[in-house]
C-alpha cells in the first residue's frame, strides 16, 4: 500500500496544483527563515548595545557588530535544521489543494470534501511546527549519546510525527478530527512506516522541500485505501 501510494504521489508532481502549492510552500518557507535570521542578527546586536565597557580595557564599540556577524553562520545552520519543520507547517496551510488535486484525479466520484477552516489550518500548522522542532531539539541528546544510531532515530522520530500529522490532516477532511485520530491509532504501524518513507529524503537538500507535498498526497491515498473509499 505505502509504495503504491508514494509512487502515485510522485506521478502527480506534474499537476499544476501540486506545483502551485510547492511554489507557495517554498516561498513562504524562505520568507519565514529570512525573518527568523534577521531577528536573531538584530536581537544579538540589541542585547549587547552599541558599546560595552570592560574592566582594564575600557569602552568597546564594535562588539555588537562582531556578534551580529557571528550570528550569520549560526542562523544558516539553524535554517537548515528548521527548513523541513517550517516547510511542513507552511504547506499544511495549503493541504486542501494537494488533497483535492489527488482526489480529483484518482477519486473523482467522491466529490469535494468539506473544507477545513483557514484558522484551524493555521493552528494545526503552528502546532505541528512546534512539536516537530521541539522533538528534534530534544532528540539531539539521543543523537549524541547513540551517534551510530542517529540516522535511524531521526527517521523513526520524524517518520512517526510526519505520518501522524499528514494522515490526520488528510483524513479529517472526510471524517472529522475525532474519527481521523481513531483511524490513526487503529493503523498506527502502517502510517508510521509511511511516515518513515517521507522522512528518508529529509536529509537530502532541495529534495526535502518536496516532502510536505508528497506527504500530503501519499497519505491522502493511504487514507482512502484504509477506508476502502478508492
Amino acid at each position: 500500500m505505502i509504495p503504491s501510494a508514494f509512487l502515485k504521489a510522485i506521478g502527480q508532481l506534474d499537476d499544476p496544483k501540486f506545483r502551485k502549492v510547492l511554489a507557495k510552500g517554498i516561498g513562504f518557507t524562505l520568507l519565514v527563515l529570512f525573518a527568523f535570521a534577521a531577528f536573531l542578527v538584530w536581537g544579538a546586536g540589541w542585547l549587547v548595545g552599541d558599546s560595552l565597557t570592560l574592566p582594564w580595557i575600557g569602552e568597546i564599540t564594535w562588539v555588537d557588530n562582531v556578534l551580529s556577524w557571528a550570528m550569520v553562520p549560526v542562523t544558516a545552520v539553524l535554517s537548515v535544521f528548521l527548513m523541513v519543520p517550517v516547510a511542513s507547517a507552511v504547506t499544511g496551510l495549503f493541504l486542501e489543494d494537494v488533497a483535492q488535486a489527488v482526489e480529483d484525479r484518482h477519486y473523482p466520484h467522491l466529490g469535494r470534501a468539506e473544507q477545513v477552516p483557514i484558522s484551524e489550518s493555521i493552528l494545526d500548522g503552528l502546532g505541528f511546527l512546534g512539536v516537530l522542532a521541539l522533538a528534534n531539539i530534544v532528540a539531539l541528546v539521543l543523537y549524541l549519546l547513540f551517534a551510530p544510531l542517529a540516522p535511524f532515530i531521526f527517521w523513526g522520530l520524524n517518520g512517526f510525527l510526519l505520518g501522524r500529522e499528514y494522515f490526520i490532516l488528510a483524513a479529517m477532511r472526510r471524517v472529522g478530527r475525532v474519527q481521523a485520530k481513531k483511524l490513526w491509532k487503529r493503523h498506527i504501524a502502517t502510517i508510521w512506516i509511511g511516515g518513515v518513507l517521507m522522512a528518508l529524503p529529509l536529509t537530502v537538500p532541495v529534495v526535502n522541500l518536496l516532502v510536505p507535498v508528497l506527504g500530503a498526497a501519499t497519505f491522502t491515498h493511504v487514507f482512502h485505501r484504509l477506508t476502502n473509499k478508492a
